[in-house]
């Protein structure tokens, strides 16, 4: 799979597509025969667990397929604090990766997408660690609110409630669910969902519980008691099992490495009652036919009459039935079921007369009060009669058509638009407000739940189909014509006019010389001309104070390189780019991070990037690392003038690697790179021979060799979550403690997310432990930093987060670093 990284510097607006984005959906004749048989369907799921890849995706595509039921997950987080095996992106970043692969899992499955405002903030052991961290009350109104808005006649939770579950948030998630069961009925509580969505009670809540969670308290799971399911179901229209399409699913969870292989045959899942009725059987006592609703029945009637005249030669043969249902629909009081079935006749309508409409602008960004130019296509492509009324443009902008659309004749037409001035930028809606450690702030209740943002820019046809007028909402999309791809899709974009991209988003300084800052300026729109400075903190200097820059064109870019000098004492802080326009000040970067298998995603954050001023001596200047799965300390440790050079396997020789002042490992090297276990061997030689290897941490899963160093040592799951835990030193006299930086309790100080994980619990006499910390309440770690003499060199293990700690700027990890490569060149 090709991928495009991560851009915090764009150096053009090149196009790069993912041909999923936002093309339209064109069903055969197989999967509206299964849009009508769910159409005559009225039953409702929502499956809930605490982040992406934790759901059941068998559990979502046979809910969603075979029982047609209205399906949708509720991740309470979106990933931000897991590890990325595909590029450098972490926190936030990822979190919007993973958002975008949940959507890209549940247009496989069938299934629909929700999140709370909780953030991912890394790994934690119980709730109520989990708890001091989210709000608790917050998170539980967004559950509350998606119960209501999504109306569950069933709720179902990966985790249990009771710990077995690992992770805090996974048991937080199932807490959450429980609570959020018992007070989505009540009008008094969060009444401001319950005033937009009214009150809902779900029938039951289920727990999918599996022979895992019984082996973390060492029992066996009692299958007798339980509700069973057999999801191994083969759906002919679709032409899968409902695990060959769940594998698909997960499959899209590409950043965690989550590829999976399909199967086939009897697939039997477990669920145990949790709250609510109490029965052997999970459906007993819902009522999913058109009996459900008043006046359903009329409707049921024509759904029915569709479903027997419904000819996969012919589909459009069905739309006098279809239109009939409608109308009928259109009387039905219950607005839930009405809003829903609306949607779904008129997107059979749409399949079954082959009807494609579309409007697409000239480029993928604009700016607020930018003029676009849009074209309008259009067709009909049955014998059914059907006119084009009307096309409506934003929240403003209407005009009439009238134009009867002819049996397979296009219809074009181009038309201008003018964005609005207040139009709203197009970066993800949880990260345009700073947020706290746990909890992501939107401003806009409407918001809360939803996956992504609204469509940059959508319009409205009204179509006129057998004496019905249909209303459809499509987004303003844009295209191009890939050499490679084809037709190839992008999201519109609304962007600021000005763009500042500082070239490093740590600026580490280790002694007192200056460093250069580069601010590239990035024009979004033509005919920029202002100045570009630089905010400071007090006690440093910069020069100059500030540049002219003028550009012309869009996409037009210039760099201006600022010259920033540290105070002479320990310093940190933060430096932001700013840019003065007609006495209008920007202060936006532009981000954009493009893989193939998700939608390009863009970011403004805010132009800053930390500095600090640290004491820092080292020792060596070459440095090889072996990438793992992707991290920044590269760019890290060449912020404090270390030359790093990436080490392809062919590099990983004895004699090559001699030159090296130390060899690094990336994050889970020995978990990604099989050709680590061939190479082992001229690892160790090269340190017998002197030099100094370092190695960061693995997981005891799916390593490639167990004998990762020159002595025995047993990876283990043990992990330290508390950035803020109790550091103990244990060996105060060591070499890495003392040379060339004198390490103290001052350099654990700061520290972001976690300390560290997947530490050592066993190993040879020959390796010496430095460091111990642990959780409150739990028995120390001591095998967190590991270090062995071995011939002339030195082997170190650690598994503390450095990947975490160094890109932060955390002063302390530096120098901790630092020492680690300088070891033995006293």
């Amino acid at each position: 799979m090709r991928t495009i990284r991560l851009f915090l510097i764009l150096l053009s607006f090149t196009l790069s597509f993912s041909i999923q984005a936002q093309q339209p959906k064109k069903p055969n004749a197989a999967e509206i025969q299964l849009m009508l048989q769910k159409l005559n369907v009225l039953g409702s799921v929502l499956y809930v667990a605490a982040h992406p890849d934790d759901e059941n995706t068998r559990v979502i595509a046979y809910m969603a397929n075979e029982k047609k039921f209205n399906t949708a997950y509720l991740s309470a987080t979106r990933g931000d604090g897991g590890q990325n095996l595909i590029g450098s992106e972490i926190r936030e970043l990822l979190g919007l990766i993973r958002t975008q692969e949940l959507l890209a899992a549940r247009r496989i499955d069938g299934g629909q997408q929700y999140f709370s405002r909780a953030n991912d903030f890394g790994y934690s052991k119980n709730p109520e660690e989990t708890f001091e961290i989210w709000d608790k009350d917050q998170v539980l109104e967004d559950f509350v609110r998606v119960y209501r808005k999504h109306r569950p006649d069933i709720i179902i939770t990966r985790f249990p409630g009771t710990g077995l579950g690992g992770h805090g948030h996974h048991t937080a998630s199932a807490i959450l669910a429980k609570e959020a069961f018992e007070l989505a009925a009540d009008k008094k509580q969060y009444p401001a969902s319950a005033e937009k969505y009214g009150v809902w009670q779900p029938k039951r809540l289920l727990f999918n519980t599996h022979p895992f969670f019984y082996r973390r308290a060492g029992i066996e799971m009692d299958t007798a008691s339980l509700m069973t399911l057999d999801l191994g179901a083969y759906n002919p229209l679709l032409g899968k099992s409902y695990p060959e399409i769940a594998s698909l699913s997960r499959s899209m969870h590409k950043s965690q490495g989550f590829g999976s292989t399909g199967s086939r045959g009897t697939q039997i899942e477990y669920f145990d009652h949790t709250a609510g009725d109490r029965s052997s059987d999970m459906f007993d006592g819902i009522d999913t036919s058109w009996k459900r609703v008043k006046g359903g029945d009329k409707v049921g009637y024509h759904v029915d009459n569709a479903l027997m005249h419904f000819d996969p030669t012919n589909p459009s043969i069905i739309i006098p039935d279809l239109v009939q249902a409608y109308k009928e629909l259109e009387k039905v009081k219950d607005a839930y079921w009405k809003t829903i079935k609306q949607q779904e006749i008129k997107g059979l309508i749409k399949a079954c007369t082959g009807l494609y409409m579309e409007v697409k602008a000239d480029q993928f960004a604009y700016t607020p009060g930018d003029s676009m130019m849009l074209s309008v296509e259009s067709i009909n492509r049955s014998a059914i009669d059907m006119k084009l009324v009307s096309i409506k443009l934003g929240d403003v902008q209407s005009f009439d058509v009238n134009q009867q659309l002819i049996n397979n004749q296009p219809f074009n037409m181009d038309r201008k638009y003018l964005l609005d001035e207040d139009a709203v930028y197009s970066d993800p809606y949880w990260l345009r407000e700073e947020g706290s450690l746990g909890m992501y702030k939107v401003a806009d209740q409407n918001l809360i739940g939803t996956p992504e943002n609204a469509p940059a820019l959508s319009w409205i046809a009204t179509v006129e189909i057998e004496g019905a007028l249909l209303e459809y909402e499509l987004p303003v999309i844009y295209k191009e014509n890939s050499p490679v791809d084809g037709e190839s899709y992008r999201p519109l974009e609304v962007t600021p006019p000005v763009f500042l991209n500082i070239s490093e988003k740590v600026y580490v300084f280790g002694n007192g010389a200056s460093k250069k800052v580069d601010v590239q300026v990035l024009a979004g729109k033509s005919g920029l001309k202002g100045q570009v400075s630089l905010d400071i903190p007090s006690g440093w200097k910069v020069t100059p104070e500030n540049y002219a820059f003028e550009l012309s064109d869009k996409g037009a870019e210039a760099t201006f390189t600022f010259e920033l000098f540290p105070p002479s004492s320990a310093s940190s802080g933060e430096i932001s780019a700013l840019a003065n326009i007609g006495g209008k000040a920007y202060n936006k970067s532009l981000v954009r991070i493009e893989y193939d298998h998700i939608p390009v995603q863009a970011l403004f954050p805010i132009s800053k990037a930390k500095v600090v001023k640290v004491e820092l001596e080292k020792r060596g200047t070459n440095v090889g690392y072996i990438v793992g799965s992707g991290d920044e300390i590269p760019a890290s440790l060449e912020q404090i003038g270390y030359q790093v050079t990436e080490l392809s396997n062919g590099d990983i020789t004895a004699d090559k690697m001699k030159n090296y002042d130390a060899v690094i490992l990336g994050i889970r090297a020995y978990n990604t790179n099989d050709r680590l276990k061939f190479y082992q061997e001229e690892l160790m030689e090269y340190v017998k021979n002197g030099g100094t290897m370092i190695v960061q941490y693995n997981t005891s899963h799916a390593l490639v060799t167990k004998d990762l160093g020159p002595y025995p040592l047993q990876l283990s799951r043990d992990r330290v979550t508390v950035e803020g835990a109790e550091v103990r030193i244990l060996k105060p006299a060591h070499q890495v403690l003392n040379f060339p930086n004198k390490i103290t309790n001052a350099d654990f100080e700061g520290w972001v997310q976690e300390r560290g994980l997947y530490f050592p619990n066993e190993w040879d006499e020959q390796y010496e432990a430095i460091l111990s910390s642990n959780d409150p309440g739990e028995d120390p770690k001591d095998g967190g930093l590991l270090v062995a003499k071995y011939g002339k060199g030195y082997y170190i293990y650690s598994g503390y987060s450095w990947f975490r700690e160094l890109p932060a700027g955390v002063p302390g990890a530096y120098r901790i670093f630092t020492n680690m490569i300088s070891i033995g060149k006293e």
